[in-house]
């Protein structure tokens, strides 16, 4: 999945090398670890998906309301994304995947305007 890279970078995660980029390098307390990209499951694991979502709600604006229907991620009491009524989705997974690639892309947006 293409948007398992931008939830990664989002994590921190960097490219080992500029001309590979099928890989990334996470680091983590025991060192440096190599991803690669086709391995990640952001999209379909709550054990990748949760500490992205921690990570967003860290933020101390930003709110992740995942509910049986949709995933609502507010900031300063001001709905961000609300995909509750707008896609139908079969697993919670899905709508909370659909719903941080879109804060992300948002986040990413407001930030580099910002710069």
């Amino acid at each position: 999945m293409k948007d398992n890279k931008l939830i990664a970078e989002f994590m921190g995660m960097t490219y080992g090398d500029p001309n590979d980029n099928s890989v990334m390098i996470q680091m983590t307390p025991q060192g440096n670890e190599v991803v690669p990209i086709e391995s990640m499951k952001y999209h379909s694991s709550w054990d990748w998906l949760m500490p992205v979502v921690e990570e967003i709600e860290s933020y101390e604006r930003y709110d992740v309301n995942i509910l049986q229907y949709g995933t609502i991620i507010i900031g300063s009491q001001i709905e961000l994304v609300n995909n509750v009524a707008n896609i139908s989705f079969d697993k919670k997974i899905d709508h909370t995947y659909d719903a941080v690639v879109k804060f992300i892309k948002q986040y990413n947006f407001i930030n580099n305007q910002n710069q």
